[in-house]
Parts: C-alpha cells; sequence; structure tokens
C-alpha cells in the first residue's frame, strides 16, 4: 500500500473514531482538531458516509451511524 493511502486511511480512522466519541461535531470542529482543511475533511466524511459510518443529522454537523465496524491498527 503506498504511504499516501495509509496516511488517508489512518486520518479517516482517526476521524471516525473522534466523531465517535464525541457523539456530534461539526465540520469545522474536525478541521480544528486534526489541522486540515475543510475539503480534505470533506473528502474523508464522503468515504465515512459511503460505508454508512456517519451521517449528518443537520446541515455541517456529523454524527455516527451505529453501524458496527471492527477497528483495528
Amino acid at each position: 500500500m503506498k504511504l499516501t493511502t495509509s496516511r488517508m486511511l489512518t486520518r479517516i480512522k482517526s476521524i471516525y473514531m473522534y466523531i465517535n466519541e464525541k457523539g456530534t461535531v461539526t465540520t469545522q470542529d474536525l478541521v480544528d482538531e486534526f489541522g486540515i482543511t475543510p475539503r480534505t475533511v470533506q473528502r474523508d466524511l464522503n468515504v465515512l458516509e459511503f460505508n454508512e459510518l456517519v451521517y449528518s443529522p443537520t446541515r455541517g454537523k456529523w454524527t455516527t451511524t451505529g453501524k458496527r465496524v471492527k477497528l483495528t491498527s
């Protein structure tokens, strides 16, 4: 696996775990917490949403779906 792909997957996993821990977060919360651009956050959220792991109950806010996932290192 390419280093950039590995780094992206690690970041997406970290974002998922952060949302799961906090309950509901804003896109800006994620930008501030991870120090990445809003566009990068949105791309990562799109991956999580496509896999039915997060959803947006209201515009700009995100929460987990409750779908069971197995997190590995």
